[in-house]
């Protein structure tokens, strides 16, 4: 290679066999041309092959691959500020070594910053073997993000394209003293300079392989390690930015997942004094930057969780995760236009925490309530030719909810809906008049309300869905009423004796109750159509 690289391509190696060959291949045929292409490569005291393939690499391509063996430092940071040290690209990019990239990856990243004069150049990645990557900011190619009003907050990883004068004017390093998450200072700085940033959505350009051992730094690190590893990163990114917006969008992530992840699943069987010190990190860190904005841009559990934490309500706390786990979200409770999560410690004067930390803001409601809505029991009530339908239905909410109906609706749900299992209705959408009879209770355990309903049935022939309509924080929401393993009444005829009708109530294969209302055989149905036709005149005649 002659002159000035295009792109510097960094990789930080620490025993990533085999994974390490398919990187390297990825590499060294990219399609941006090796004679554009400088490859650092810095073995950071493998135990296992890596180092070996590492030289055979440099040995296959001299001009391109460089080799740095060094002593083990115990992560990523100091063998990528090696590499940076003798890297020589107009641009440099940093991929991990268990990871590899898309063959034209290099070339159309190199051709965005160019066209569009970016700093930064984010291009799209997808995870492999169960890993998981945020896709929020891959919708569309864009010319110019920013980390307020994007989801670049929750793509904080080093695997950029950045310009190698905007690293090296700002001495932009990584915190080597960082056993996790040493690539998120170097981020974020670089995206708080940057004169543009700009994403290449429309190519696969980077995967990341969880690998099988779990041996990825990030799944290693314990709770007092990321929890000391995030409050420096969120100190740091307040010592860049001014209180606002900007700030506000960066440590939302922060509160969001590496906080709110220490507080999951696993936290109550921690030591106390363990989870003590959690607390006490989260506590500092909400005193100091969760702000009200924050507050209200978190989904309820996890704010939740980060408000119990901030008020050392440990008990609660563990009560609210277990119970979760256990029994799935808890009951809303619905006053006027606003609705509350009743989670252990709402209301409670010992925690004295603020109803907003419970308060549905911006929630994503239709799951929460399809997983607790219900069916409890059902049948029919006949008088003469005519049926109803009746149902007790639990719902998980609590409070004002005398709006309850139940209606037998004609057509499939949308879609859309299936991941949830419920839909938002949209403002202004019209609905009929609901028939039928509703009345509401308590359910026996208090936390739940049971709706009674007796609906008659009108349409002779149709797949009819059952269906909870309910107000909730002032918009309406569509429910399926589930009834996988619940017995259904028994099939029923009805109509009119020379005119009848079967109706049945069964359970779809989504697990949804279904009204299914059909003709029966009679002597006068089963006559041919010109038969049928004279026998009425006949009858007329006399």
């Amino acid at each position: 290679m002659s002159g000035t690289p295009d792109v510097s391509v960094v990789v930080a190696v620490y025993n990533t066999m085999p994974y390490l060959t398919e990187c390297l291949e990825s590499l060294v045929g990219q399609s941006i041309g090796r004679d554009r292409l400088e490859i650092v490569a810095v073995d950071d005291g493998s135990t296992d092959d890596s180092g070996r393939e590492l030289d055979r690499f440099a040995e296959r391509y001299p001009g391109t691959v460089k080799v740095i063996h060094q002593a083990n430092s115990g992560g990523p940071a100091a063998p990528s500020n090696r590499a940076l040290d003798v890297a020589t690209g107009r641009y440099v990019y940093f991929v991990g070594s268990d990871d590899h990239l898309g063959p034209q990856a290099l070339e159309r990243m190199v051709a965005c910053a160019d066209e569009q004069g970016s700093d930064v150049v984010v291009g799209k990645m997808v995870g492999t073997n169960g890993r998981y990557v945020h896709q929020a900011l891959y919708k569309k190619n864009d010319p110019d993000v920013r980390l307020v009003g994007s989801a670049l907050p929750w793509t904080l990883a080093n695997t950029k394209l950045f310009r190698r004068e905007l690293v090296e004017r700002h001495k932009m390093r990584f915190p080597e003293h960082l056993p996790v998450g040493s690539d998120q200072p170097f981020t974020i700085e670089a995206c708080v300079r940057a004169r543009k940033i700009s994403v290449v959505a429309d190519y696969t350009c980077y995967y990341a392989v969880k690998r099988g051992d779990a041996g990825n730094i990030t799944y290693r690190a314990d709770h007092l390690a990321r929890l000391r590893c995030t409050a420096e990163i969120m100190d740091f990114t307040a010592g860049l930015l001014e209180p606002g917006p900007e700030r506000d969008a960066v440590l939302r992530r922060h509160f969001t997942w590496e906080l709110a992840k220490l507080v999951q699943h696993d936290f109550p069987a921690l030591d106390r004094p363990l989870q003590r010190e959690i607390c006490e990190g989260i506590g500092r860190l909400a005193d100091a930057y969760f702000t009200d904005g924050i507050r209200d841009a978190m989904d309820v559990k996890r704010r939740v969780r980060i408000c119990l934490a901030r008020a050392g309500a440990i008990e609660e706390l563990c009560e609210a995760i277990t119970s979760e786990k256990a029994n799935g979200a808890p009951p809303f409770v619905v006053e006027g236009e606003r609705a509350y999560a009743r989670y252990p410690g709402f209301r409670d004067p010992r925690i004295g925490l603020a109803d907003r930390c419970f308060e549905l803001v911006k929630e994503a409601v239709p799951g929460r309530l399809a997983k607790g809505t219900e069916l409890l029991a059902s049948g029919w009530e006949q008088e003469g030719d005519r049926i109803s339908y009746t149902a007790s239905v639990r719902v998980p909410v609590l409070g004002d909810v005398d709006g309850a109906v139940l209606r037998l609706v004609q057509g499939a749900m949308p879609a859309t809906a299936d991941k949830a299992g419920a839909r938002k209705l949209a403002a202004g959408t019209g609905l009929p008049e609901p028939r039928g009879t509703f009345t509401t209770a308590l359910a026996d355990d208090g936390d739940a309300t049971v709706l009674h309903a007796r609906v008659p049935l009108e349409g002779r022939t149709a797949k009819l869905g059952v269906r909870v309509y309910l107000d909730v924080a002032g918009s309406t929401y569509e429910i399926p009423v589930r009834g996988k393993g619940k017995p259904m009444p028994l099939a029923r005829q009805w109509g009119a004796y020379e005119d009848p009708y079967r109706v049945s109530a069964l359970v779809n294969p989504k697990g949804r109750v279904v009204i299914d209302t059909a003709p029966m055989f009679s002597p006068k149905r089963s006559l041919p159509s010109r038969l049928r036709a004279a026998l009425v005149r006949g009858s007329k005649r006399k």
